[in-house]
């Protein structure tokens, strides 16, 4: 089985929403899945100060974090994280600087990758912080796996060819159509499970 890593870090449920959709696509598409969150790096008060983010934590509480381990064990890797000014948050940023070990080990080359966002706004930078999300992966010489325009589902979830993006209205609610994210979403998840087996079947 494909072994592939859903990595995610989400303060409000928008990205944690993402990573099981993507977690349904990729047990569909035959894997071995984890659905790992990034380290909370904000401090307590900060998470207590806001309802919202409170509620999320204490609910997500038992999802483990990923690890340097689990980066290394994953065939296929597949982001979601939030669009902190066009780019990706503190949090995620905090966790790809402790890959440093493997990245120099060559133990995060030759893995297929793909990332997912979300932001407040329809062009709120979604696609800017999947491309940066990118520009690490090919410096480990991962594979990246785009969903493109290899299916129809990429036009009704808004047509972005880097990964699946979602607009978050003020309530917390994905403004487009869920559905249609959804399925784009576990496209994108067997597209990005299809291309690491192949990989694996090149080695």
């Amino acid at each position: 089985m494909t072994k592939t890593a859903i990595v995610y870090y989400s303060s409000g449920g928008t990205n944690y929403q993402l990573a099981k959709w993507a977690e349904e696509g990729a047990k569909a598409a035959g894997a071995e899945v984890k659905v790992l969150k990034i380290p909370e790096t904000a401090p307590q008060a900060a998470i207590d100060s806001n309802e919202g983010w409170k509620a999320h934590a204490e609910a997500t509480k038992d999802v483990p974090e990923v690890t340097a381990q689990d980066m290394e064990w994953a065939d296929a890797i597949i982001f979601s994280v939030p669009t902190r000014f066009g780019n990706i948050s503190s949090q995620v940023q905090s966790f790809i600087d402790t890959l440093g070990g493997v990245w120099a080990q060559g133990k995060l080359a030759n893995k297929a990758v793909s990332a997912m966002s979300s932001a407040q706004n329809p062009h709120g930078g979604q696609e800017a912080t999947i491309l940066s999300l990118y520009t690490t992966m090919y410096h480990w010489g991962a594979i990246v796996a785009a969903p493109g325009y290899t299916d129809p589902v990429a036009f009704g979830a808004g047509g972005n060819p880097y990964g699946t993006s979602v607009t978050v209205g003020q309530d917390g609610k994905i403004v487009e159509d869920e559905a249609a994210i959804k399925a784009a979403v576990e496209h994108q998840a067997k597209r990005t499970v299809s291309v690491a087996k192949a990989l694996q079947n090149l080695s």
